[in-house]
């Protein structure tokens, strides 16, 4: 059975994540440790303790969740033929298939957490999930709405994230409340993800990225901003050179997947959101999860 790893991104994060593993497995505990040397962030106490407030923060969130699920599939003892990640997600999906290092991924998104909670700071911003509107009306909505305000995260047919100005996406909200969405939830996100208000982050991560040696992975990896399985270590690198403005495209994600022959979908770290969509999006695979 072909089987692909999935890696969870922003907002998977709770107080108390990765612990089992850094008491349970020794190859776990040195991912943690070797994850604490490279950053400087205490990761063991974050994740572990807390504070839920401290943890959140992108910068600090960025880190731990990175961490955790590479420290989880280390423990985990198993065959795996894909790679994809949601958003933060691939930078672990890169170092599982071995394109960049364990260290370098860690390196990254310390890096990338500090841009992006900079960048908000500039300009602040959220996200929020609209569950049970088409595509085409959420757009028709954004547009509505006006200001800066985007589709950030195809995540299924019936879930898709919007992202930008925080007025902004308030007021698309309300419309898309007002049009039929069953839901509208406000993400435990500190900034706004693949939206235009992370282009100083954007470039400023892309001189880190350009100077991180990518490798061909030992399995494709199918990147956020093409949705396309690639074993070419310079595709893999232009896809995370434009990741932070580019939507995730997980639906599409999961389809390429299952066309790659993918059979069993197993998220790997922290939380369950993705087994979720997965098991929205695709029909009779075996869907489990690892290190949660």
């Amino acid at each position: 059975m072909k089987t692909a790893l999935m890696f969870p991104g922003q907002a998977s994060q709770y107080v108390g994540m990765g612990k089992a593993l850094y008491e349970g497995s020794e190859r776990a505990r040195a991912v943690i440790e070797m994850a604490e040397e490279i950053t400087g962030v205490p990761i063991k106490s974050m994740c572990f303790e807390g504070p839920e407030e401290v943890l959140t923060r992108t910068e600090n969130a960025q880190p731990c969740i990175v961490a955790c699920s590479l420290a989880a599939l280390s423990a985990w003892e198993g065959e795996f033929h894909l790679t994809m990640g949601h958003s933060l997600g691939e930078y672990s999906a890169l170092a599982a298939a071995g394109a960049i290092s364990y260290e370098d991924a860690m390196r990254l998104v310390k890096t990338r957490g500090e841009l992006m909670a900079k960048a908000d700071e500039m300009r602040p911003g959220t996200m929020a999930a609209v569950v049970g509107l088409e595509e085409m009306s959420i757009r028709e909505a954004l547009e509505e709405a006006g200001g800066t305000v985007i589709i950030a995260n195809i995540n299924s047919p019936d879930q898709i994230v919007i992202s930008g100005d925080t007025d902004a996406v308030a007021r698309a909200s309300e419309i898309l409340s007002q049009r039929g969405a069953k839901r509208v939830i406000p993400l435990r996100v500190s900034a706004a993800f693949h939206s235009p208000l992370m282009e100083p982050a954007s470039k400023a991560l892309a001189s880190e990225i350009e100077k991180t040696e990518f490798r061909p992975p030992r399995v494709p990896v199918i990147p956020c901003a093409t949705a396309k399985a690639t074993a070419d270590p310079e595709e893999l690198k232009k896809a995370l050179l434009i990741q932070l403005l580019s939507p995730v495209r997980w639906t599409d994600m999961l389809r390429e997947a299952k066309n790659q022959g993918a059979e069993r979908f197993i998220e790997m770290g922290p939380g369950k959101v993705l087994q979720g969509l997965a098991k929205r999006c695709i029909e009779g695979a075996v869907i489990e999860g690892f290190g949660s």
